[in-house]
């Protein structure tokens, strides 16, 4: 039995139709082997992961040494990069999850468009799967919802609601909630 380690994620990239990094977050604590530290690296390897899938009909593949796990939903390539020994299931439940989730919070419209406007929720639910490469959470509902929730302290402040309020009623509210935060 190889070493056992709860770090089974190296790298998470999300990339568009034409090989261009939409999101990537390179894991390096617990690796044996710390690969690509620059940025010149992490793209000379995106670019050819992305030549070597491009056309490939299977969803698991070996490039560089590592085990890559892809998907592609309309104009976008979801990557999941592992050990060369991590459990390919273990890989595709983690990598099923996060694209489920990512879907149900764009409202299950993955595209780049959708990925780039609201790159805040997909990079949490990045944080919400993994941590420093330790799969958290497999489960789209519950890493969707972990995004989705609202804290009690968080402000609601449409544009529409700004409109409406004068600016004497905009100064009230903000000094309340400044003393409630204050308080706490």
């Amino acid at each position: 039995m190889g070493n056992l380690s709860l770090y089974t994620t190296r790298a998470v990239i999300l990339m568009d139709s034409e090989g261009n990094r939409l999101v990537a977050k390179y894991f390096t604590r617990g690796q044996t082997m710390q690969n690509y530290k620059t940025l010149k690296e992490q793209q000379k390897f995106e670019s050819g992961l992305f030549t070597k899938t491009r056309k490939s009909n299977s969803e698991v593949v070996m490039y560089d040494g590592q085990t890559v796990l892809f998907k592609y939903i309309n104009d976008v390539y979801f990557y999941l990069i592992g050990n060369p020994e991590e459990n390919e299931l273990l890989l595709g439940a983690i990598l099923n999850g996060l694209t489920e989730a990512i879907s149900q919070l764009l409202s299950f419209n993955i595209d780049k468009r959708s990925i780039l406007d609201n790159l805040d929720m997909v990079v949490l639910a990045l944080d919400e799967a993994l941590d420093d490469g330790i799969a958290l959470e497999t489960d789209p509902n519950a890493i969707a919802a972990n995004v989705s929730k609202r804290g009690v302290d968080t402000i609601d402040v449409s544009l529409s609601n700004i409109n409406e309020q004068t600016v004497m009623d905009a100064y009230k509210l903000a000094k309340e909630r400044l003393n409630l935060a204050l308080l706490r």
